[in-house]
């Protein structure tokens, strides 16, 4: 077990990360350059029972979503154009997915670089975004209020979900693993855990999964996984629980801290969108087919190199897409 002042010196590090990202990216809106000069979206309507609300009523495969649509635009899409910049909810705390570079105060990361293709097919231009930080429990809020366009933030697909917003296809595939220090007598997602307390983030199927099996533990939520980290360093908490693969990044950025157990669920990642806005998935679904196909050459698998390979190896290929139409 590392010393108190590294613990401290570590979490101070992370805090200081997160810091610098929030001064430069508050939540609620993005950097002054990257700001609409209008102002925000209205909120949209209750949308009419369709083919998102029927699938999320006979909910047995939620990552079917609908097949790409062809270059006709419908209503969302036309709200983009006409504005001139996408507005997407992403993470800026997960190293490797979203987060600040504080090297060159960049948003950086597996999930930023798809965010970018989607505005380079709708704008042609994959400059044209407004990024505004949203914490985990408030990705759905933010879509059903019309404040962003898209939600590209490790957001799982759930049959919950579905009935609440809209999703692309997979374009990633994790699972749930613990994360504790190392020499922790807790070694899986099973009654080690009994008596330690657990950290998830508020809103996310960790907590879910926690909460349905805690295996005598107790829990505390906290807004964004990485204040788990900092929770966990500081010997607040004894484990975390949390996907895969934002917890292989938090390890690479502190090696104090380990992965233990297997992953004990399945976490598709989407897209997410509004419900109403199913021009926008269809079109977020021909992003994401021209961003998986070449093989070893496609954009899916660069990103996969420059981001993810380090910590997450042996990943040989993206998800195959599912549809429902």
């Amino acid at each position: 077990m590392r010393s108190r002042t590294a613990a401290v010196a570590s979490a101070a590090a992370a805090c200081a990360l997160a810091a610098v990202a929030a001064a430069v990216l508050p939540a609620g809106g993005g950097p002054a350059r990257d700001r609409p000069a209008h102002s925000a979206p209205a909120a949209h309507a209750a949308p009419a029972p369709g083919p998102e609300a029927a699938a999320a009523a006979q909910c047995t495969d939620p990552e079917a979503s609908l097949r790409p649509a062809g270059e006709a635009d419908g209503p969302a899409v036309q709200r983009i154009k006409a504005r001139g910049r996408l507005i997407a909810g992403v993470d800026q705390n997960s190293y490797r997915w979203g987060y600040r570079n504080p090297a060159d105060g960049e948003l950086s990361g597996f999930d930023i670089d798809l965010v970018r293709a989607i505005a380079k097919d709708i704008l042609g231009d994959p400059g044209k975004v407004t990024f505004l930080a949203i914490p985990t429990s408030r990705r759905i809020p933010a879509l059903q209020t019309g404040k962003v366009d898209i939600v590209a933030r490790t957001m799982t697909i759930t049959c919950d979900r579905i009935k609440q917003v809209a999703f692309s296809t997979a374009y990633f595939e994790s699972g749930q693993q613990v994360m504790v220090p190392k020499g922790s007598p807790v070694t899986a997602f099973d009654d080690s855990l009994k008596g330690k307390k657990v950290c998830t983030a508020e809103g996310s199927t960790a907590e879910l999964k926690v909460r349905e099996e805690p295996h005598g533990s107790s829990l505390l939520t906290v807004p964004n996984q990485l204040d788990c980290l900092v929770r966990l360093q500081l010997g607040e908490v004894d484990a975390v629980v949390n996907d895969r693969a934002l917890a292989a990044g938090q390890a690479a950025q502190d090696p104090s801290v380990q992965l233990v157990g297997k992953p004990f669920t399945t976490e598709p990642y989407g897209v997410a969108m509004n419900l109403a806005d199913t021009d926008l998935v269809r079109r977020v679904n021909k992003v994401l087919e021209d961003y998986r196909s070449g093989g070893a050459a496609s954009l899916w698998m660069k990103a996969y190199e420059r981001w993810l390979a380090g910590d997450l190896k042996g990943i040989t290929a993206p998800p195959e897409p599912k549809y429902r139409d």
